[in-house]
C-alpha cells in the first residue's frame, strides 16, 4: 500500500502541478471562460487512463497463463522504458515547464479554436495518465492483485488532487526542481524493480532463458534447478525463500521498495543492479549538472568589453628625430 501510495502520489501531483499551472496561466490574463475547455480535455485524459486500466485489469482473464505473462512482461517493459524517459525528460525541462505550457496556451487562444485548449489540456494530463495506470498496473501485478496495494494508489492520487486544488489556490508552493529531483530517485528504484519482475513474467513464459526452461542448469545432489554461482547465468542468483516467505509482509515491502524478491534468477539480478548503476549515474549526472552555476560567459565578456572603452587611450608614441 506504502509503494503504490507513493507511486500514486507522485505521478498524481506531477498531473496536478501541469494543471494547477494551466489554471493560474488561464486566470491570470483573464481567460476563464475557457477553463471548461481545459477540464474537457483533463477529464478525456483521465476517462483514457482509466480505460487502458480496465482493458489491461480484465482483458487478460481469457487467455492462458503463458499469454498472460507474456503480455505482462512485456507491458512492464514498455512501463519501464517510459518511466525512465519521463524521468529524464522532467529532469530536463522542469526549469522551463511553466513558460513552455504558458506558450501553448498563448498559440492556442490565439488561434481561437475550441480544440486547442481542449488538447492542451489532453495531451498535458494523458501521457502521465497513462504512466501511471502502466506502472501501478505493473506493480499490482508483481503484488498479486491485492486489494492494499490498490487503495495506497487511490489516497495517493487523493492526496495529490488535494494539493493541485492547494497549488491552483496559490495557497501552496512546491519547488519543482527538488520535488522532481527526490520523486525521480522513487520512480527509477521502482523501475528497476519493474524490469526485474518483468523478466520472471518472461522466463516463466519460456521467452526468456532461466531456472524456468530446459536449459536451466541442475544441482547433481537435489535434482532442483541450481543456486548460486554455479547457477550462473540460466540458474536462480539466490534463494532466500527459507528465511523470507514470498508472500509475507517482509518480502511484500522489501520489492515494494527496492524490487528485491526472496528468489531472484541470475538474470534478473543482472538486470536489476545494471539498471540501477545505469540510469542512477545519468540521474545524478543530470542533478549535478542542473545545479552546477552557468559560466557568466556573456557578462565578463561585455564587461572586459566596457572596461576596456572607458580606459584613456595610450599617448601617440613621440615621432623620431629628424622628422616633423
Amino acid at each position: 500500500m506504502f509503494a503504490t501510495l507513493l507511486i500514486g502520489l507522485r505521478e498524481g501531483l506531477e498531473t496536478a502541478l501541469v494543471v494547477a499551472m494551466l489554471i493560474a496561466y488561464l486566470t491570470k490574463i483573464g481567460r476563464r471562460d475557457v477553463l471548461p475547455r481545459l477540464w474537457l480535455g483533463v477529464g478525456l485524459a483521465v476517462a483514457l487512463a482509466v480505460v487502458v486500466g480496465a482493458v489491461l485489469t480484465f482483458g487478460a482473464y481469457s487467455l492462458t497463463f503463458q499469454a498472460q505473462e507474456i503480455i505482462g512482461g512485456s507491458l512492464s517493459l514498455v512501463t519501464v522504458a517510459l518511466v525512465t524517459w519521463m524521468v529524464f525528460w522532467m529532469q530536463k525541462t522542469a526549469k522551463n515547464m511553466r513558460s513552455a505550457m504558458q506558450g501553448g496556451v498563448d498559440r492556442a487562444l490565439a488561434g481561437a479554436s475550441l480544440w486547442g485548449i481542449v488538447v492542451i489540456g489532453f495531451v498535458s494530463v494523458a501521457r502521465e495518465g497513462i504512466e501511471t495506470t502502466l506502472l501501478l498496473w505493473s506493480m499490482v501485478q508483481s503484488f498479486g492483485n491485492t486489494p492494499d496495494a490498490l487503495l495506497g494508489a487511490l489516497v495517493g492520487l487523493a492526496i495529490a488532487v488535494a494539493a493541485g486544488w492547494l497549488l491552483a489556490k496559490g495557497l501552496l508552493r512546491i519547488n519543482l526542481q527538488v520535488f522532481f529531483a527526490w520523486t525521480g530517485v522513487v520512480l527509477v528504484i521502482a523501475a528497476a524493480g519493474v524490469l526485474a519482475y518483468a523478466l520472471k513474467d518472461l522466463q516463466e513464459a519460456g521467452v526468456v532463458p532461466g531456472p524456468f526452461t530446459a536449459g536451466a542448469p541442475v544441482d547433481p545432489a537435489t535434482g532442483a534447478v541450481a543456486v548460486g554461482l554455479s547457477a550462473l547465468p540460466l540458474g536462480w542468483a539466490f534463494d532466500l525463500t527459507a528465511v523470507i516467505a514470498p508472500g509475507g509482509t517482509l518480502a511484500t515491502l522489501l520489492q515494494a521498495t527496492v524490487g528485491f524478491m526472496p528468489r531472484m534468477s541470475w538474470i534478473q539480478v543482472i538486470a536489476w543492479v545494471g539498471y540501477l548503476a545505469v540510469v542512477g549515474a545519468f540521474f545524478v549526472r543530470g542533478q549535478l549538472r542542473a545545479r552546477r552555476p552557468r559560466p557568466q560567459a556573456s557578462t565578463s565578456s561585455s564587461s572586459s568589453v566596457s572596461s576596456s572603452a572607458s580606459a584613456p587611450a595610450p599617448a601617440p608614441a613621440p615621432l623620431p628625430e629628424g622628422r616633423s
